[in-house]
């Protein structure tokens, strides 16, 4: 929980805000979303969001685009995400979402990203530097099997 959340323990709103969000995701899964449509969501959500954290995320989707183009747009808890036959492999957490200090780009464990007994899954992100563009492409190929 973040430091937000209430004294009770209970959710911050940006959690419950999230929760609900994955909720209208799942609901709308069910009724045969098609990939337009997801891409499209994925669109208005990224064109919603403050200017740094909009520039990140279009900047990621451009990248996912030419760097693995078998990935699917998406949202997932309301947040940019990129899926491989249904299941999201990167995501990016903006950081307007939570109130935090910066955006963060994660990775679930469908992405070959192990490197021995740890590794890291998520990377704090400010901006889309030429540097970071070319981690962010190195990590893509080998999230997705295509590193040489």
């Amino acid at each position: 929980m973040t430091a937000d959340s209430d004294r009770t323990g209970g959710f911050s709103e940006a959690e419950r805000g999230a929760m609900k969000a994955r909720a209208e995701e799942l609901r709308a899964e069910k009724g045969g979303r098609k990939k337009a449509t997801d891409l499209e969501k994925l669109f208005e959500v990224i064109e919603a969001m403050p200017e740094q954290d909009r520039a990140i995320a279009a900047g990621l989707h451009t990248l996912v685009s030419e760097t693995a183009p078998g990935l699917d747009g998406r949202t997932w808890y309301g947040m940019p995400s990129w899926a491989r036959d249904g299941e999201i492999l990167m995501f990016m957490q903006p950081a307007g979402k939570f109130e935090t200090r910066y955006a963060t780009v994660g990775f679930n464990d469908g992405a070959a990203l192990d490197d021995g007994d740890m590794w890291p899954t998520s990377f704090a992100v400010t901006r889309l530097t030429p540097e970071v563009r070319k981690r962010v492409v190195q990590l893509l190929e080998r999230a997705v099997g295509q590193d040489s």
